[in-house]
């Protein structure tokens, strides 16, 4: 791999998009949130006027979107632009998230974003935030990071950050939630959640998140000094 990329996969809540944000800016990387992109296709092909049941159309769709991630305040999740338009908050609305349902049945689509993603990997670097990016995206990358947390604590998190919003929110229903999801993330058949086999594994729970982005950094700063 001619440019260096780092994979941050682990569960919903475990703050990698935080330290992926961090890392990025750090280092003056290209950012990649692997999890929005297919939210992105179903606003992008609502926008277009393409078929949801038009297989082929959509993943050409999916292959030349103009997109860009980039890192926001610490703790937020990353601005999203499309054709050069903001659409953070149009990414994260629950009519996007059924748009996304439309569009990932379609294998083509999901092949196409498959390339897309890799094409992200550009000069200087690139910081890929994800579930597959380090087994199945970015397999040879150089750095591999995978980081979790119990699911109390990723719900705790989760709890507090909704509240703060101003939100009324139940903790054990959002356990509940996270607990689901990690059983459907990590059984699923293609490409399920999992460290890969080089992976540096953080466990989060009970690190403050300086910390751990000091380790992800330090694991960064090691590889690209072996390769100099």
């Amino acid at each position: 791999m001619t440019v260096p990329v780092v994979t941050i996969d682990g569960p919903s809540g475990s703050g990698k998009g935080t330290i992926c944000q961090l890392l990025a800016k750090q280092l003056g990387w290209h950012l990649l949130d692997s999890g929005a992109l297919y939210r992105i296709v179903g606003l992008a092909a609502e926008r277009q006027g393409v078929s949801f049941d038009d297989e082929a159309a959509l993943a050409a769709l999916a292959a030349n979107l103009d997109v860009a991630f980039l890192p926001s305040e610490p703790g937020e999740p990353a601005t999203v632009m499309l054709d050069g338009d903001d659409i953070s908050q149009l990414v994260r609305m629950e009519t996007s998230g059924e748009l996304a349902s439309k569009v990932a049945v379609h294998q083509g689509v999901r092949e196409a974003l498959k390339s897309f993603q890799r094409g992200f990997a550009r000069a200087p670097g690139l910081v890929a935030d994800g579930r597959d990016m380090g087994t199945v995206i970015f397999s040879d990358a150089p750095v591999k990071i995978y980081l979790t947390a119990s699911a109390e604590e990723r719900a705790q998190r989760r709890y507090k950050q909704l509240i703060g919003k101003g939100e009324s929110v139940n903790l054990a229903a959002l356990l509940e939630d996270i607990q689901a999801r990690d059983d459907r993330d990590m059984n699923r058949t293609v490409a399920p959640l999992k460290p890969a086999e080089d992976a540096l594994v953080i466990d989060s729970s009970c690190i403050p998140v300086e910390e751990v982005f000091q380790q992800v950094l330090s694991a960064v700063q090691a590889s690209l000094s072996s390769q100099l």
